[in-house]
C-alpha cells in the first residue's frame, strides 16, 4: 500500500513474466512526504483515477509503451470512455506488473546491487523522471539550481513562475526514505538495465503528449514526472501520469495540483512543515532511513471548508481536462477563487 492508492495482486509477476493488479485510488493524501494525512478529500480518488487513465490511453495511442490495462467496472476491465458512457465514475486502474524487489539500507546506505540481483530482467526502476516546462512558486528546483544553470538570462529566481526555454530532464531515487536528486552518472548507477538515454527520451515523449492536452483544455503544463519498469529489454511507463498529484497545472496563471494544499499548510500549520523539515535533516545527519521518529509534532485536521474547496479543485479541472462533465462541480473558474481565497 502507498499513501494514496491501495494495491491489488491478481497475478503475481516473476522473473520470466509480468503480472496483473490494480490500483485503488483513496480520497487520502500526502504532503512533505507524511504519508497519509489526517483527512480525507472526497471524490480525488476519482479524480486521479480518471485523469490517470485518460493519460494512459493518450499515451499509448501515441505508441508509447504502459503498463495499463483498463478501468474496473462492475462489468469488469474496459476503456476509460466505455466506464463514463456506462455512467461508472472509476477507482480501481488495471495495470501489469513487474518485480519490485527489497531495497536493504545497512550502514547508512541504500544496496541496489541486492535491489537488481534479487531483480533480474523484470523489476521497476527505482527512479523517478522529473521534466520541468517551467519552475512554479514551490518547486524544488530553484534551492538546487540557479536561473543561468536551467537557460534563463535571470540573476536570481523570480517570486512568480517562470517558464524554462526547453524542457528540464532531473532524476531522484524512488525508494529512499528522503527523495534525493541524483547526477546523471549516479542516476545510471541505479537504473540497472535500463538505458539512462532512454528513459530521458521517454520523459520527453510522456511531457509532450501531456503538455499538448493541457494547452488544448486552456492548462499550463508546469511539470511533472513518470516511473516506468523494465521488462523484456523494453522500459514501459508505469505507477499513473498527469494527475493533479504526479504534475503541477496551472489555469488562468493559478496552481491547480497539490502545491495548493501544500502552500496551505505552509501558512496555517508552519510549526509542523519546520519540524517535518528538521526531522529529516537530522535523519540525514545521523544516517538513518526513518526521519518520522525525529519529528515531534503531527500535521492537523483541515476546516470542512478548506476539504470542500480542495474536493472541488479535483473534481472541475478533470472536468476542464477531459472537456466533460465527469463531476458534478462547479466551473474551475469558481474553483480556483475560492481556493485563492483560503
Amino acid at each position: 500500500m502507498t499513501s494514496v492508492k491501495n494495491f491489488q495482486v491478481e497475478q503475481p509477476a516473476t522473473a520470466e513474466r509480468l503480472g496483473r493488479g490494480r490500483f485503488e485510488f483513496t480520497d487520502d493524501y500526502s504532503v512533505f512526504d507524511w504519508g497519509k494525512m489526517p483527512d480525507e478529500i472526497p471524490q480525488k480518488g476519482q479524480s486521479l483515477c480518471t485523469m490517470g487513465a485518460y493519460n494512459f490511453e493518450l499515451l499509448e495511442a501515441a505508441g508509447i509503451p504502459t503498463h495499463y490495462r483498463g478501468v474496473q467496472t462492475d462489468e469488469g476491465m474496459t476503456s476509460l470512455g466505455l466506464a463514463l458512457e456506462s455512467g461508472t465514475v472509476p477507482q480501481e486502474l488495471g495495470i501489469e506488473l513487474t518485480q519490485v524487489p527489497e531495497l536493504p539500507f545497512e550502514n547508512g546506505e541504500y544496496d541496489y546491487e541486492a535491489y537488481f540481483e534479487a531483480a533480474g530482467e523484470n523489476y521497476l526502476i527505482p527512479l523517478e523522471i522529473v521534466f520541468r516546462n517551467a519552475v512554479p512558486v514551490g518547486s524544488s528546483l530553484r534551492g538546487r539550481l540557479s536561473p543561468a544553470e536551467v537557460g534563463l538570462d535571470e540573476s536570481d529566481w523570480p517570486d512568480e513562475p517562470i517558464d524554462l526555454p526547453e524542457p528540464v530532464i532531473e532524476f531522484s531515487t524512488k525508494y529512499e526514505e528522503q527523495d534525493r536528486y541524483l547526477s546523471d552518472a549516479e542516476a545510471d548507477a541505479i537504473s540497472g538495465l535500463a538505458s539512462l538515454s532512454e528513459l530521458e527520451s521517454l520523459a520527453r515523449e510522456v511531457n509532450d503528449v501531456i503538455t499538448e492536452q493541457a494547452e488544448r483544455t486552456g492548462f499550463t503544463h508546469q511539470d511533472g514526472k513518470i516511473e516506468c519498469l523494465y521488462y523484456d529489454g523494453e522500459i514501459r511507463v508505469a505507477d499513473v501520469v498527469g494527475t493533479f498529484d504526479e504534475n503541477r497545472f496551472s489555469y488562468d496563471g493559478q496552481q491547480i495540483s497539490k502545491e495548493v494544499i501544500r502552500q496551505y499548510h505552509k501558512r496555517t500549520q508552519p510549526d509542523w512543515v519546520e519540524a517535518v523539515s528538521k526531522a529529516k535533516k537530522q535523519a540525514t545527519e545521523q544516517g538513518v532511513d526513518d526521519w518520522k521518529q525525529f519529528c515531534d509534532t503531527s500535521p492537523q485536521s483541515l476546516d470542512d471548508s478548506v476539504i470542500t474547496v480542495a474536493r472541488d479543485l479535483y473534481c472541475a479541472g478533470t472536468n476542464q481536462y477531459l472537456e466533460r462533465e465527469v463531476f458534478d462541480a462547479p466551473a474551475l473558474s469558481d474553483a480556483l477563487h475560492a481556493a485563492k481565497n483560503l
